[in-house]
């Protein structure tokens, strides 16, 4: 049985800024498979321009109701996870939300106040995800609605209900 959820770490990087309005932004850059030793919010870099931290480790969940999306993921030449950081406190972060599903992740980076980025997928990952897709989806048909068929008479007596031009008739005194 293939599994449903995995552990995954998350790296972010706080960068220097050059302008009046802030002096650095926080943004997610990598994503680990394994999860390392390292107590989360350790620094793993610092460098004149960007230090790099490990913000922990997030648990991916995946759906079987969703293996289509996971499936257009995989065959889209640039497998990606969705990393959204969303603010706690004052320079503050926490990992909101680390996901596999494309639109899942468009919808993320509609919202107002979450940081989020996609990320390339690990081999070990896209293999697991690829399991995942393997044992879970099933293949469904595409089937075209039939239209109703129009009412031509429909306009005519809205017409005669409410006077000419859709507008109710207006009484003369």
């Amino acid at each position: 049985m293939t599994a449903s959820h995995f552990p995954v770490g998350v790296v972010v990087a706080r960068r220097k800024l050059v302008g009046a309005w802030a002096s650095h932004a926080w943004l997610p850059v990598a994503i680990l498979a394994g999860l390392p030793e390292a107590a989360p919010w350790t620094r793993l870099s610092a460098g004149e321009e960007e230090e790099t931290f490990y913000a922990g480790a997030y648990e991916v969940e995946l759906h079987p109701a969703e293996t289509a999306h996971y499936g257009d993921n995989l065959a889209s030449g640039r497998p990606s996870l969705w990393v959204a950081l969303r603010e706690v406190g004052p320079e503050t972060y926490a990992v909101a939300t680390v996901t596999a599903d494309p639109y899942e992740g468009e919808s993320l980076a509609e919202g107002i106040g979450e940081i989020v980025e996609a990320l390339p997928m690990p081999p070990e990952i896209q293999a697991r995800l690829a399991a995942f897709y393997a044992a879970f989806h099933v293949e469904r048909p595409f089937q075209k609605r039939r239209r109703d068929r129009a009412d031509p008479e429909a306009l005519a007596r809205q017409a005669t209900a409410t006077g000419q031009g859709g507008r109710p008739r207006r009484e003369e005194p």
